[in-house]
């Protein structure tokens, strides 16, 4: 059995936990970008503590996503996944032992849980997204890149359920107090996905087995839940209440496959 939630997604914090449960369960936390007590505080909602967590897998340097990962690493000896890419950004900071290093196409095993990474285009040194299967389940992660390339559509076809960015409104983001190069850089083709670009991902990649499809990173100023399950919906061709919408604060409920 394969399930996942969001602990928090957006500008604030990201982190996704995956549980694999063909015996003993294995979990992994994708991404780490809350503080540690804000971390801990959400994974005893889940019923969890940190050291339930088996394995890290982090998909790019930035503070929304790295967060706690490495005190949480070395308290804990849990060992982080990420490219080589993304620790040169981070500094190259010591890990004791416990980095292991992502590859773009190359599969992780890690028992009852597999990993494929694959690369994005996002303004990040060696940025990875990707999906996480038990044998029987396939849970695609895409957040974080400004277009979806074949290379990204071909890794998440035959998803059971994807968390997919939908991160900004390009109407409402060109009308915003940003500065230009701000708008210039989350609209365009290595920033975040619009509601219309993720859409399109939805539509080309929705197949009878897609059980769910949870919206996430939306912007707080550029962006709003009702605009993209309107348009989610419209691509699955189901009812905008079929989608959920991951919360910066409290991200969404437990989701099984």
């Amino acid at each position: 059995m394969l399930r996942f939630k969001s602990l928090g997604s957006g500008s604030s914090g990201n982190a996704t936990l995956v549980e694999a449960a063909g015996g003993a369960p294995f979990r992994l936390l994708v991404d780490c970008g809350l503080g540690i007590k804000h971390l801990t505080y959400r994974l005893g909602e889940a019923g969890l503590q940190p050291e339930d967590i088996d394995a890290v897998f982090i998909t790019h340097e930035h503070g929304d996503h790295i967060g706690c990962a490495r005190s949480l690493s070395l308290r804990h000896r849990i060992p982080v996944w990420m490219s080589h890419g993304t620790h040169a950004a981070m500094g190259s900071p010591d890990f004791d032992g416990l980095l292991r290093t992502a590859r773009d196409g190359e599969a992780i095993d890690l028992g009852g849980l597999q990993l494929t990474p694959f690369s994005v285009p996002h303004d990040a040194r060696e940025p990875l997204q990707l999906s996480c299967t038990d044998g029987s389940a396939k849970l695609g992660i895409l957040t974080d890149l400004g277009h979806a390339t074949a290379h990204v559509l071909a890794h998440l076809q035959a998803c059971d359920a994807m968390l997919l960015e939908c991160n900004h409104d390009a109407d409402m983001l060109a009308r915003s107090a940003y500065p230009a190069f701000l708008k210039r850089r989350v609209g365009g083709p290595y920033g975040h996905l619009s509601n219309s670009a993720a859409a399109d991902i939805a539509r080309a990649l929705v197949h009878q087995g897609l059980k769910h499809l949870v919206a996430a990173h939306l912007s707080a100023q550029n962006n709003q839940p009702a605009l993209v399950q309107a348009l989610i919906a419209e691509a699955l061709s189901c009812g905008p209440e079929d989608i959920m919408v991951a919360k910066p604060d409290v991200g969404t409920g437990w989701l099984q496959l």
